[in-house]
């Protein structure tokens, strides 16, 4: 059985995502981030990121993190390639030069574009939005995106997925970066092609039922 460690409120939420787009059985353990409890060290608490138990499974203290036929993995990417590799079907590579393009898109999310966007969102998640700081934080952030999103955005234009003809993980792990930038609608609309691969993978059942149980979550 797949044990999955992480609220669907994080970078969580690809992993489930992944394993709801594979059909995988899984147990979910809601490991919450520390930060967002007032009283982490109180005995009621719930199982955080700083909790023995979890430093345990992820002595780096973040979320998500997998338990699968005795392997462990924490970051939230490597555990979506990982699970498409092993369990395969449409969304994992179908030859060499997609499992290379894959790669590069993922990589490319990650320090080219999510760097600046996770900004954005905790701009937002702290209440900071409408203060001298988070807009200057905000505006930073759109302004380092212009070069990525205008790559992604062209080559959007021409595909209606990144790679193979059809949704993988590479959209999957690619668009959950971009969901962060989406509360700028009037800097997004400069990316219209973006935005409607946005729409397209947001469609996906498995995106639907992931969104809805981190609803849940309250």
């Amino acid at each position: 059985m797949l044990t999955i460690y992480g609220v669907y409120q994080s970078r969580a939420s690809r992993v489930y995502w992944t394993a709801l787009e594979l059909g995988l059985d899984f147990e979910s353990v809601p490991v919450i981030q520390t930060r967002r409890l007032p009283q982490p060290v109180a005995p009621d608490a719930p199982i955080h990121t700083h909790a023995a138990e979890f430093l345990a499974i992820n002595p780096n203290g973040h979320i998500p993190a997998i338990a699968d036929d005795g392997l462990v993995i924490d970051e939230s990417l490597a555990i979506t390639l990982y699970l498409a590799r092993k369990h395969g079907g449409p969304i994992a590579a179908d030859t060499l030069r997609e499992e290379g393009e894959i790669l590069a898109w993922t990589f490319w999310a990650a320090t080219e574009v999510e760097p600046h966007t996770v900004k954005i969102v905790f701009a937002y998640d702290d209440g900071l939005e409408a203060t001298e700081g988070g807009r200057e934080t905000i505006s930073v952030a759109r302004r380092m995106l212009k070069r990525p999103l205008t790559r992604l955005n062209d080559h959007l234009g021409e595909n209606d997925y990144l790679t193979g003809g059809r949704f993988t993980v590479a959209d999957l792990n690619v668009v959950e970066i971009i969901r962060y930038a989406l509360s700028e609608t009037d800097f997004m609309a400069n990316y219209p092609a973006i935005l409607a691969w946005v729409a397209r993978c947001h469609e996906r059942p498995a995106f639907r039922e992931m969104m809805a149980r981190r609803k849940a979550e309250g």
